[in-house]
């Protein structure tokens, strides 16, 4: 979902709160009064019940773990009891009346219970919104993963001869000198001797090469090599089509090779674009 999509989202999200609370509010405000609340404590009482509500959704969607967990109890907990006390207002019609303290069931045991859920609301409110609070402030989002130019999350391409995290690129002390395309990985020599019908599970004594298979060692080396700068070709391109080139150590690294390698690869696409770049020539008008 895109930026637009989400901020339309939250502000309904926002409206069907705001319309749920004005529906709300009238019956917690008549709640209050009937457990003995003075007027200005009364209109204050729906703002603690849902206000908490709201922090525990907002919490809810910052933590993680066991405490996201804990908000999530938090926000059904008040969500129940707020459930309850709307109920009772639609069920006693003495509530509707401003007239002072008024029973909020005919039996005991009830009214007791409801009674108690409604003074301990606001208590609660005080305990799980403070500790909701700390837990926020206290939160530190785990480390995002490493992205490409194209938004996806990077993974090691099929023909990469060496994760960069354990192969670091060699590092030249004159980067403007032109240093020669490196030898063949150990992975492509691996590949080539796995084309030859190599078993790794058999020791086999070293035999001379024939003719042939050297050739064909070789040939192989080279398409992979090949295949290896027409892919990191790709990558340059794409990445400049984003508006964020990848340099030319990035580059190499990416593809387990040097700074020099990649800054090679940057510059046979560059040749690429300007080639089938038009030029235009001045034509000087001819003499009358």
């Amino acid at each position: 979902m895109n930026r637009l999509g989400k901020g339309l989202l939250v502000a309904a999200l926002v409206v069907v709160v705001c319309m749920a609370f004005r529906v709300s509010w009238n019956a917690l405000r008549d709640v209050a009064r009937a457990i003995g609340a003075d007027e200005t404590a009364a209109n204050f009482y729906p703002f603690v019940i849902d206000g908490l509500m709201a922090l525990a959704l907002i919490a809810t969607l910052v933590l993680v773990g066991k405490d996201r967990q804990f908000a999530l109890k938090v926000l059904g907990g008040y969500t129940v009891a707020s459930l309850v006390l709307n109920y009772v207002h639609g069920l006693v019609p003495a509530l509707h009346e401003p007239v002072g303290m008024v029973r909020l069931a005919d039996w005991d045991g009830a009214h007791y219970a409801l009674v108690f859920i409604a003074t301990s609301l606001p208590v609660g409110a005080i305990f799980f919104g403070s500790d909701l609070v700390a837990k926020v402030l206290h939160h530190r989002p785990a480390a995002e993963a490493v992205r490409v130019p194209d938004g996806q999350v990077s993974t090691p391409a099929p023909h990469t001869p060496a994760h960069p995290a354990q192969t670091p690129a060699i590092e030249h002390a004159e980067p403007s000198v032109q240093a020669p395309d490196p030898e063949p990985s150990t992975q492509v020599r691996r590949d080539a001797v796995a084309v030859r019908g190599s078993d790794p599970h058999t020791v086999r004594t070293p035999e001379v090469e024939t003719p042939e298979e050297v050739l064909h060692r070789e040939q192989f080396e080279e398409a992979e090599l090949e295949r290896m700068r027409q892919d990191a070709r790709c990558a340059y391109a794409e990445s400049a089509q984003a508006g964020r080139p990848l340099s030319a150590r990035a580059l190499g690294e990416a593809f387990g090779m040097s700074e020099s390698w990649g800054r090679k690869q940057i510059l046979a696409v560059r040749d690429d674009e300007e080639a089938f770049r038009p030029h235009l020539r001045a034509v000087e008008p001819a003499a009358v």
